[in-house]
């Protein structure tokens, strides 16, 4: 059970301090957003590389943003270990996954709440892991939206019909309270950002989470 907490959540201006209080987890999620595929504008290429530089853990990035076929490598070659992608965004999803695969990281496909688990099927071996947001992606601290329930369970249902090795992650909304139940539904990797950085002591939050996910698949 992975957990990465969301960057978006943190004090921009002490982001080297924030990256060092979150040293036990497993990722650091990244939120690019260009203000165009979302409603929002967080940070770029530059960035990133600098974050790559003094994290003392691997970076996630997901990248909410439009013409992802053109940048995701980039963000690849600034020190990413896993870049994310939007399937609603790609012109090419297999072709860019196998990009990022050859680029030497690890290469996720997203869905929004709206889109069908059924779409991604056959871009399910491509992959290292899959993204099923459950919120509309744009802004940290969103409650999670419950008619998503339904395709963290399907998406599990897909991964495991494939026989392949995909990590199913969640985004959005993920709490103490809920984060047993999107365990229990098959998710495995888990993105928190306010249920984390509104923490005062963030390697127990952590901790806890990673406990209560393992505690309810009986690990």
């Amino acid at each position: 059970m992975q957990i990465n907490p969301s960057i978006l959540s943190a004090d921009f201006a002490n982001l080297e301090a924030e990256l060092i209080s979150i040293s036990s987890a497993d990722m650091v999620h990244v939120d690019v957003m260009d203000n165009h595929f979302v409603p929002n504008l967080t940070l770029g290429p530059a960035i990133v590389e600098r974050l790559s530089e003094v994290s003392p853990i691997p970076l996630d990035v997901h990248l909410m943003i439009e013409n992802p076929d053109r940048w995701a490598i980039e963000y690849a070659e600034v020190g990413a270990a896993s870049v994310t992608f939007h399937y609603e965004a790609a012109n090419d999803p297999i072709s860019l996954a196998r990009q990022l695969r050859a680029a030497g990281v690890k290469a996720a496909v997203a869905i929004k709440p709206g889109t069908s688990v059924s779409l991604i099927a056959d871009l399910i071996q491509e992959v290292d892991m899959l993204l099923v947001m459950t919120v509309e992606p744009g802004f940290g601290g969103q409650p999670l939206l419950l008619d998503t329930l339904e395709k963290i369970a399907q998406a599990r249902s897909l991964i495991q019909t494939s026989g392949a090795m995909v990590a199913l992650q969640v985004d959005g909304g993920v709490t103490e309270s809920n984060i047993a139940q999107l365990a229990s539904l098959g998710a495995d990797s888990f993105v928190a950002g306010s249920a984390i950085y509104n923490h005062p002591d963030r390697a127990s939050q952590i901790l806890k989470l990673r406990r209560l996910a393992l505690a309810a698949t009986g690990q």
